[in-house]
């Protein structure tokens, strides 16, 4: 059983982390406001977030503990967390929601260097008003705000034993749920149908969540990996593309699987060995030292060799955590080393004719001497299905 939560030392770490990091980069503070780094920073989890009405903010100094500056209605939630120093505002008020609140904090705030952090750049959202964000800059005066993004992602890319531990049992559902699905389905089913199953299974599994499931098919392949299901029907000869994130106790998988419906033609067969070994090549180039862009080049490679001439997804697989997508990505230029600890997905896809593509994934954490695999490995063969 992998226990849900951390120990208060697993926020404790990431927070000296963080304010060497702080140093490291002369700020005084950090500010957080999204979901998945107040879940980092705090392990503040709430379907709240679906309500865009109320800022949150979390503020991490340079010296000293965390501070919470949140609607009153959180204050309960957050008092369960490890977070002690909890200011509070009557939100939601649009006339002033945490604006005085945080500039005041923000100006309390020991000053070394004239520099806080905010969630600006890569891969990165401020969660407020972009006016009321302003506001509070403009009654900073004297404080520059600058990018914390490359800080924030320098912390979360390495995970600790634990976190991977998260991200593995989401896989094993996913792999438990995929490899359940070929016996469960028929030649015509509707995309529509085939999602329904899956979802059921994956709860059956034990995945919380869901937010991501992409369900696709085509006669031969698919155009495209990121829309579905629709109400298409599935016939003789073709491909069920089945791209999955789920969570387990917030941390997310994130692979696919192909399924041959009835029959499938030599072409189709062809390319999903090409596609099998080009992932292979992405696994085998995953250790300490290397770079994104080496497995990127390893997958293209095998492809390259086999005729394929690219495609439109832009890269070859990416970061993984607390997010389905994360820095860093498998693409030319990526330069970021990994290191035993980083989580990624490996994704080649090949075009083919006529509009077709079959995409592989799986997922590995990187270790001291390579790299583990976190799915089940797809079969060398599609799943049939009828």
């Amino acid at each position: 059983m992998i226990p849900r939560g951390f120990d208060r030392s697993e926020y404790e770490v990431r927070m000296a982390r963080a304010q060497g990091e702080m140093t490291a980069r002369q700020l005084d503070a950090v500010v957080v406001t999204t979901p998945p780094n107040w879940r980092y920073f705090a392990g503040f989890a709430t379907q709240f977030w679906e309500s865009p009405t109320r800022p949150w903010f979390l503020v991490l100094p340079r010296e000293g503990e965390p501070i919470a500056v949140i609607p009153t209605i959180g204050e309960p939630g957050i008092a369960r967390t490890w977070v002690a120093d909890i200011r509070t505002w009557p939100a939601p008020r649009a006339e002033d929601d945490g604006v005085s609140l945080m500039a005041q904090v923000l100006g309390d705030l020991p000053r070394k260097f004239g520099r806080i952090g905010w969630e600006m750049g890569r891969e990165s959202i401020i969660r407020m008003p972009i006016a009321d964000f302003d506001r509070i800059r403009a009654a900073c005066s004297g404080i520059e705000f600058a990018d914390a993004s490359p800080l924030i992602w320098r912390l979360r890319m390495v995970k600790s034993p634990a976190e991977v531990a998260k991200i593995e049992r989401a896989c094993q559902i996913g792999s438990a749920a995929y490899a359940a699905l070929p016996g469960q389905l028929s030649i015509g089913m509707d995309e529509h149908e085939v999602a329904r199953l899956f979802r059921a299974e994956l709860t059956r599994q034990g995945a919380d969540a869901i937010p991501f499931m992409a369900v696709t098919s085509g006669a031969g392949g698919y155009d495209q990996i990121i829309v579905g299901p629709v109400d298409r029907t599935m016939a003789d000869g073709d491909v069920l593309f089945i791209d999955l994130g789920c969570t387990f106790d917030g941390y997310f998988c994130d692979f696919d699987r192909n399924f041959a419906i009835g029959r499938i033609d030599d072409e189709t067969r062809r390319v999903q060995d090409i596609v099998w070994r080009a992932t292979e090549a992405g696994i085998a180039a995953a250790r300490p030292g290397a770079t994104p862009a080496d497995l990127a080049a390893a997958m293209v490679s095998v492809m390259s060799d086999a005729g394929a001439t690219g495609g439109n997804v832009g890269r070859l697989g990416h970061g993984l955590g607390l997010q389905l997508t994360e820095p860093p990505s498998n693409m030319p230029g990526e330069a970021v080393v990994l290191e035993p600890g980083m989580v990624m997905t490996i994704e080649p896809g090949m075009d083919y004719g006529n509009g077709k593509m079959l995409v592989h994934e799986e997922n590995v954490v990187i270790t001291e001497d390579g790299c583990r695999l976190l799915t089940t490995r797809a079969p060398r063969e599609m799943w049939q299905v009828g």
